[in-house]
């Protein structure tokens, strides 16, 4: 179809934009962050950094030492509704159980992986209902991965979860605690990822880089040459030695700070999740991971047929293995102590029997001996 050509005066198509800003700003937005990685990578300590608020709880330090206490053993779902210049973003923050945390690891993604599914399932069959007023959409955004700075690279668990987590999500890389390492190692550490990301086809987040304006493109490309981000997680306000009070941590040497490009990528992976690409991660779940999800779903299944659920926590799968070993062994033991019990009632019933038959024997010859003597005497009886 040719464009049509309107007035210079125009009808006020251009003012679409506006009418567009209006609508979101009255209605705000939703959005929901992931947070996935091993225990104590300070997944919670970055969402409060992030949002500049306490957001999410800590764990109790004080039981530090008690095995699990201060860890996430289920899915947390947390809910907040932030306002800055009269727009409203209704937050949702999912912590996730941390992955590594046990001697056997197998299948642990399986919980979040079912999770992140489970929400475009929900809002399918909300969108296949006749009334789909007050829908409810928990639709995973932004997946966070932590990586733990060890220097090295993914290991094989970290793969495995990557790989499943790129097909269903925006992920978004990040290596946890940056001041751990120095600028060099960090540098190498980084180039690994991006390598083992690369050779083995893990799909991750991408913002689009091309734009009409020149700065825009450069801002891009400078955010995603900073993949995988680097972090520095804290809520605390320290004193630099110029005197300046930072977000940051202090250490002998000086002082890392959260928003210092030198030291850590902070910056641009908040200006990557809210001020920059917010809206291009709602989108790209919509028409990307949430369509592929209906598309598989609806050349599988019939219309309004139930999902096959195939969740399985692994470790309430080996509390049920056990349950089942016990309860084997005690069914073993049970028949065990039967057939025990039934070779002592059969020979049980065989000294009865045969005492029996020695009864009946010493009855038959007493019967024997006493028609003897009436024999006996009725000859005597007939002499006289």
């Amino acid at each position: 179809m040719a464009p049509v050509t309107v007035s210079s005066s125009g009808i006020g198509v251009a003012h679409l934009p506006n009418q567009r800003h209006k609508i979101v700003t009255n209605r705000g937005a939703k959005f929901t962050v992931m947070v996935c990685g091993e225990s104590g990578v300070g997944k919670t300590t970055f969402i409060n950094t992030l949002f500049t608020t306490s957001i999410k709880s800590y764990k109790n330090p004080a039981k530090r030492h008690e095995k699990q206490l201060d860890r996430t053993v289920e899915i947390e779902i947390t809910k907040a509704e932030l306002e800055e210049q009269m727009f409203k973003v209704k937050l949702n923050v999912i912590d996730t159980p941390g992955f590594g945390d046990y001697v056997n690891n197998y299948d642990s993604w399986l919980p979040v992986v079912e999770f992140i599914d489970d929400q475009h399932e929900n809002y399918m069959r909300q969108e296949q209902q006749p009334s789909r007023q007050g829908v409810i959409d928990m639709r995973v955004h932004a997946c966070l991965y932590f990586i733990r700075p060890n220097g090295h690279g993914l290991k094989p668990l970290d793969i495995e979860i990557m790989k499943r987590l790129g097909s269903r999500v925006n992920l978004i890389p990040v290596i946890a605690k940056a001041d751990t390492l120095t600028p060099n190692d960090l540098a190498q550490f980084k180039q690994r990822i991006l390598e083992t990301i690369e050779a083995q086809n893990i799909r991750v987040y991408s913002c689009p880089i091309e734009s009409d304006e020149e700065d825009v493109t450069t801002r891009n490309k400078d955010i995603m040459s900073a993949m995988p981000f680097s972090i520095i997680g804290s809520t605390q306000q320290v004193n630099t030695p110029d005197g300046r009070q930072v977000l940051g941590r202090q250490y002998s040497w000086g002082v890392a700070e959260v928003e210092n490009e030198d030291h850590c990528d902070f910056k641009k992976l908040r200006n990557l999740l809210i001020r920059n690409h917010m809206l291009d991660l709602i989108s790209t779940t919509e028409e990307i991971h949430y369509e592929n999800y209906r598309q598989q779903q609806m050349a599988s299944r019939k219309f309004g047929e139930p999902k096959v659920k195939k969740y399985e926590n692994p470790k309430h799968r080996e509390k049920e293995d056990l349950l089942r070993k016990q309860f084997t062994e005690q069914v073993k033991a049970e028949e065990n102590r039967f057939r025990q019990w039934e070779q002592q009632l059969v020979s049980e019933r065989d000294r009865l029997n045969k005492d029996l038959e020695d009864q009946h024997a010493r009855i038959k010859a007493l019967e024997a001996e006493l028609e003897q003597i009436y024999h006996l005497q009725s000859r005597g009886t007939l002499r006289r």
